[in-house]
């Protein structure tokens, strides 16, 4: 999931489209980007489309929903249960119980519906998640990753959005949030459409700091998300070489090797078998491992 590509809710016009797109995950908002009044229609023409689409669409299906503090949450989560859902993003969440919470309601519909359980994709958009990101990550196994939630998280304390030295600290503290929980991490929009520049540099940041992905609210960063989270062909051939090594090493029951001078334990070959993993579906290499 390189590329997440945010679609209003209220915009049904660009829903067939955003999916033919270059981007790995599409995330449907019924939050932010829905007015108010429109909050309904959003919600129904939403859950209209998504369950027209075919069991297999190529890409992870995530709608953001409103929060547990408004009207809307349970109404969004009925409406969608059950409709080819991957992933329920909710925003705000400020503690484990507000994680719980939503698992709860997600589990009560799932029950009236009859359809498999969901993942959540929790924000963390406050400094008081900040500091439970840990444990908000840990509070259901339905969590499968913390997103940074850039304009929530940082303009209300007047901090400098763009920055580098603030997002890179902030970046690096959910990333250690979301590995003690044992989830992954995804970096969050940047909302300056016209520096593509500027947008490719958090991407390249928040990748050597072991993100997943990065938000996209316009078709044009989807692109440079795809480009910078894409393994490259020297991480490829370097880990192609890690898990031969690995492989003759325990053979011969040993815990700790080199390979190109580098020291390697069981930590480097989880992360060269995630990169294999990630270049064969992408097709970067075929599943026998040569290099296509």
């Amino acid at each position: 999931m390189r590329s997440k590509l945010f679609v209003p809710g209220s915009r049904p016009e660009l829903f067939a489209k955003a999916l033919a797109g270059e981007a790995d995950a599409l995330s449907f908002d019924l939050e932010d980007a829905v007015d108010e009044q429109r909050k309904d229609m959003a919600r129904n023409e939403l859950a209209k489309f998504l369950r027209s689409l075919p069991p297999n669409t190529g890409k992870v299906i995530i709608v953001r929903v409103n929060g547990l503090d408004t009207p809307h949450f349970e109404r969004d989560i009925e409406a969608i249960v059950g409709s080819g859902v991957d992933i329920v993003n909710l925003p705000k969440p400020e503690s484990p119980d507000d994680i719980r919470a939503c698992a709860s309601a997600m589990q009560k519909a799932e029950r009236k519906a009859r359809s498999e359980p969901v993942d959540i994709l929790a924000n963390i958009e406050s400094p008081r998640a900040l500091r439970l990101a840990a444990e908000i990550g840990a509070a259901s196994p339905r969590v499968v990753g913390l997103q940074v939630g850039w304009g929530d998280l940082i303009e209300p304390l007047d901090i400098d959005r763009y920055n580098p030295a603030v997002i890179q600290q902030l970046l690096v503290q959910v990333r250690l949030a979301a590995g003690e929980a044992g989830v992954w991490a995804y970096d969050g929009a940047y909302a300056n459409i016209k520096d593509p520049d500027g947008y490719r540099r958090e991407a390249e940041v928040a990748r050597k700091l072991g993100y997943l992905g990065k938000s996209a609210i316009h078709p044009s960063q989807v692109p440079i998300a795809n480009d910078v989270f894409r393994p490259t062909d020297a991480e490829i051939a370097h880990s192609l070489k890690v898990v031969e090594a690995a492989e003759t090493a325990a053979a011969k029951g040993i815990g700790a090797f080199t390979v190109n001078g580098k020291m390697v334990d069981a930590p480097f070959v989880r992360r060269a078998e995630a990169i294999l993993a990630l270049a064969r579906k992408l097709g970067l290499i075929a599943q026998e491992g040569r290099v296509e």
